[in-house]
């Protein structure tokens, strides 16, 4: 059975940043060492993500008009925490081009 909590665009499958969280930080693994990303790599992945999960929070409010009653609330308060999470990223993506003194 397909299970969405799990699934990932990209096909992997696992929680939050691809593991299961257990004993090891939010997201399962322990950050530290050497970073995933260059800072040019991080800043345009995070621009793009943000453009991404706007697109999928469109699509999702489309959706929402489609389904009936309670579905259509829940899809539309889910895209409204999209909507939340996407202003911490985006204010995330300031902190970063402020600290740099680069443009986002």
């Amino acid at each position: 059975m397909f299970n969405a909590k799990l699934y990932h665009h990209d096909g992997h499958e696992g929680g939050h940043c691809g593991h299961h969280a257990e004993n090891a930080g939010m997201c399962g693994h322990m950050h530290g060492g050497e970073p995933a990303h260059s800072p040019e790599e991080a800043l345009a992945l995070l621009k793009y993500m943000i453009d991404h999960n706007k697109h999928h929070a469109d699509e999702l409010h489309e959706l929402a008009h489609s389904l009936p009653g309670e579905a259509a609330e829940l899809v539309h308060s889910a895209v409204g925490n999209m909507d939340m999470c996407n202003a911490k990223l985006e204010k995330a993506l300031a902190a970063i081009t402020v600290q740099d003194g680069k443009e986002a």
